[in-house]
């Protein structure tokens, strides 16, 4: 049963990553920019063509894996998931410091891909992309850390789940609002793409990818996107236990599609930013973490 878990969270975040974008790009077409906007498939319909398009690459080795590690990064965090709030038997041979590292390795395999492709554009996208990393990833970190404090223990499963389970006290409240505040730099989405700004460096990092690794790179942002958003319905949303496994997982998935309704509306109504002005923004969202992480020590 625990490796049936296991293959459910897999599959779900496979199938369902790219319909969420798709509705994401359904609400900013019709509810903010008054159009008819993309089918609801339409991202299957983009990675299936990629899929079948020619790979073009520099020959460079580390241009190559990039895509592939990128997304096996992040297959490897998911199958940790507490999907529908069931921790899984993999759960047991991991903490959230593993999590925390696969997570940065996705950042890790964008930079090697980019840097790879020695193209200009791609080269300041992977300077952006690393400030993000260095500035946002602490912001995880603390959210894991917080709920690690209260239950004392680095386990996936019991440092998630006490973070709402315990009740909102000052620090989950204010890790609440932290979080969402960088939800959107978590996801890659205005105000905060800044490292693909397509307008601006022509897509960034994946500049010079094509085909089925340009494919992979988009599948492994999509399902970055689904796993953050996830995330904050696990940790901050008090678990709703029916008794049964299905009804769990669609009560949790209800919840993480109003939060692709809200990084829809957040990323459709607000300009990108600078990376200067993202970096003063993401150095106040630091330093309320760490608050919020004091005052967890004491119990507030």
């Amino acid at each position: 049963m625990d490796i049936l878990y296991v293959a459910v969270n897999i599959l779900v975040f496979l199938l369902l990553a790219p319909f969420f974008d798709g509705v994401v790009r359904r609400i900013t077409a019709r509810v903010v920019q008054s159009r008819q906007g993309p089918p609801l498939m339409q991202t299957y319909y983009d990675i299936f063509k990629l899929l079948g398009k020619q790979n073009l690459t520099p020959g460079n080795v580390g241009f190559k894996i990039a895509p592939l590690v990128a997304l096996a990064s992040i297959i490897s965090v998911i199958v940790f998931f507490p999907l529908g709030h069931e921790v899984n038997v993999l759960a047991g041979y991991a903490d959230i410091i593993t999590v925390i590292y696969l997570l940065t390795l996705g950042g890790v395999a964008v930079l090697l891909g980019a840097l790879s492709s020695k193209n200009t554009y791609a080269s300041l996208g992977s300077s952006r992309e690393m400030i993000t990393m260095i500035m946002v990833e602490p912001v995880l970190a603390m959210t894991f850390i917080l709920g690690a404090v209260k239950i004392k223990s680095l386990g996936i499963g019991a440092s998630v789940a006490s973070v709402a389970g315990g009740g909102y006290g000052a620090s989950v409240i204010i890790m609440l609002v932290v979080y969402l505040a960088a939800l959107q730099a978590f996801v890659g989405r205005q105000p905060f793409d800044i490292a693909e700004a397509e307008v601006e460096i022509l897509e960034g990092p994946f500049i010079e990818f094509s085909g089925p690794n340009l494919a992979l790179f988009k599948y492994y942002m999509l399902m970055k996107q689904m796993f953050y958003a996830a995330l904050f319905v696990v940790v901050f949303i008090p678990a709703i236990k029916t008794g049964y496994y299905g009804f769990d997982v669609l009560i949790q998935l209800a919840f993480v599609s109003l939060v692709y309704v809200l990084i829809a509306v957040l990323g459709s109504t607000h300009p990108r930013m600078r990376i200067d002005q993202a970096q003063k923004f993401y150095a106040v969202l630091i330093a309320a973490s760490l608050v919020a992480i004091g005052l967890s020590v004491y119990g507030i």
